[in-house]
């Protein structure tokens, strides 16, 4: 088991603090079938793959991502930032990322920085070749039941994915049933489950890519 990055200097007054939800993303990115997903996807002789995490809160997951390159690509041509509405957020990953690179010193791969900002808006469409969003996945009035992060064209690489962390209760079923009918090649899976209720909770990830 990969170790997870410390977060003890977080405040977690003012930042989401990591829990089963964060936890469950990490598990499947090291699970034996993602791995030889991604380093199917992304072999050393491609160019550098970029990762990013929107909404990084402690940032225990780019952290993550970042200081196990090696381990979860193959090797460590990797690029990885976040993004996050939450400056201090912002700044608590900058500082869990440096921290697990230093644990990690010959498997990690290079960490471009953070930034505060809403969803990819400040990203160039087709950049983003591998993106991790665990998004407030508790229906409610004002949050559509969808994923919205596709639209506008914002969407990954054409040869890129997502992960996204969702609830039984947004239906799962039917963002996979939606992506696929979006055609031009794109696909949906789940791909990792808590297998059992967390809390009220039982979550799972989505991993959602487009066959060339």
């Amino acid at each position: 088991m990969l170790p997870t990055p410390d977060t003890s200097h977080v405040s977690y007054s003012r930042v989401y603090e990591p829990a089963e939800d964060s936890f469950l993303i990490l598990d499947t990115l090291s699970s034996a079938s993602e791995t030889a997903f991604l380093q199917e996807r992304f072999p050393s002789t491609s160019p550098a793959p970029l990762v990013l995490e929107v909404g990084s809160g402690s940032g225990v997951v780019v952290g993550f991502v970042n200081a196990h390159a090696r381990a979860l690509f193959g090797h460590r041509f990797l690029l990885t930032c976040g993004v996050d509405l939450n400056g201090f957020a912002c700044r608590a990953t900058v500082q869990t990322v440096r921290r697990a690179e230093d644990s990690c010193p010959g498997g990690h791969g290079m960490y471009l920085g953070s930034w505060t900002g809403d969803l990819v808006g400040a990203v160039r469409p087709n950049e983003v070749d591998v993106l991790v969003f665990n998004p407030p996945y508790v229906p409610t009035p004002e949050m559509p039941r969808r994923p919205e992060a596709f639209e506008d064209g914002a969407e990954p690489a054409w040869d890129g994915e997502s992960y996204l962390l969702s609830l039984s209760q947004n239906r799962p079923e039917d963002v996979v049933a939606r992506i696929a009918a979006m055609g031009g090649g794109w696909r949906a899976d789940v791909v990792g489950s808590s297998g059992k209720t967390a809390g009220w909770e039982k979550l799972c990830v989505l991993r959602i890519w487009r066959d060339g």
